[in-house]
């Protein structure tokens, strides 16, 4: 979800195998960037206005959709999410972050990191961005499963529109590493450095969109669309897209 306000999210991280080793501060301190870019869809079986009603209505499901992430609601629209944890190199973090879930503008919803209410430690600096864009489409422009799913369940009243969720994803990292890992080659941190960053999204992503998706239609007593109403994949700084994961 991209946003129009642009913010940074400060991350604890600890480093079990270089305990005595400390983050570069101050002047000596230089950060390593790290990127990712991912989009996708999932369907939803009702028209727009219903979808929309749900989306906004993410004190319900925000919550209950996260998990096995860790959850907390954080001022008005805004939740603190602990990720799990996570290393390379040595390296082990548990990511936290604030995200909080602007209202829609003009059919578009946004979501951004937020500062942390304290943050203890200045090892992350976190740039989150993401947007989901509602577009009601006809039955027939659906994808496959739609009509198998529906007669599996014995209802014959197929809905004339169903609703495409798109949304796109963009996160930017920047890490205060401990000394011994700026001891690396530099490619080679990178390298990891944006492989573990877009696990990290593979691993969330993909299992909260089904849970969506799993939660509204649930509770909207429809039909589960099918595993191709989802489509997730990353995409290239050259804007080429790669590594699709329906």
């Amino acid at each position: 979800m991209q946003s129009q306000i642009i913010s940074s999210q400060m991350i604890e991280f600890d480093s079990d195998r270089a305990p005595n080793d400390q983050v570069l501060d101050g002047a000596d301190a230089k950060a390593i960037h790290f990127q990712t870019h991912f989009e996708g869809y999932m369907e939803m079986y009702s028209d727009g206005e219903t979808v929309a009603q749900y989306l906004q209505s993410h004190e319900g499901w925000f919550c209950r959709c996260a998990q096995p992430m860790t959850v907390e609601p954080y001022g008005e629209n805004g939740y603190i999410l602990t990720v799990g944890r996570f290393g390379a190199l040595g390296f082990d973090v548990e990511p936290k972050i604030a995200v909080v879930l602007e209202p829609p503008q003009d059919g578009q919803y946004f979501m951004h990191t937020i500062p942390l209410p304290d943050p203890t430690f200045l090892g992350y600096e976190v740039d989150y961005q993401a947007v989901m864009t509602l577009n009601e489409i006809a039955r027939n422009e659906a994808g496959e499963g739609l009509e198998k799913v529906y007669r599996k369940q014995g209802i014959d009243e197929l809905p004339e529109n169903v609703t495409k969720v798109q949304w796109q994803l963009n996160m930017d990292v920047a890490v205060f590493f401990p000394k011994y890992i700026h001891k690396l080659p530099q490619a080679l941190i990178r390298k990891t450095g944006d492989r573990l960053l877009a696990e990290i999204i593979r691993q969330v992503s993909p299992r909260l969109t089904f849970k969506v998706q799993q939660d509204f239609h649930e509770g909207m007593k429809l039909p589960l669309p099918p595993k191709s109403s989802r489509h997730f994949q990353r995409v290239r700084a050259t804007d080429a897209p790669d590594e699709t994961e329906d």
